[in-house]
């Protein structure tokens, strides 16, 4: 019993160091996923507010109203009376429209 004893040692720190080397990748994992659904979401707010804010105000106020919400103006293009801009936020590219009437 003594022999059987003495093989098993040092097995229980093996299997701790592969779980917390499997925990801290799935930390990470899902840090990067929380903080891509961040940027998704603050990409579609500066979207939406350089839209509207073109319809009255044209590219320029499409301009400071998505990099006031942190983004970037990619593209801007107006057809009648929508207009279409898409912006970028760390990363993620989002593309919203709004009109100037009903």
């Amino acid at each position: 019993m003594g022999a059987s004893t003495r093989s098993d040692r040092g097995q229980a720190t093996v299997l701790l160091i592969v779980v917390i080397v499997i925990t801290t990748l799935a930390a990470i994992g899902v840090a990067d996923l929380g903080g891509r659904l961040v940027d998704h979401g603050r990409a579609r707010t500066a979207a939406d507010a350089a839209a509207l804010a073109a319809t009255t105000g044209g590219l320029e106020a499409a301009r400071r109203l998505a990099a006031s919400n942190g983004g970037r103006l990619v593209a801007y293009r107006e057809v009648g009376d929508v207009v279409e801009v898409t912006v970028e936020v760390g990363g993620v590219v989002v593309t919203a429209r709004a009109t100037d009437g009903p």
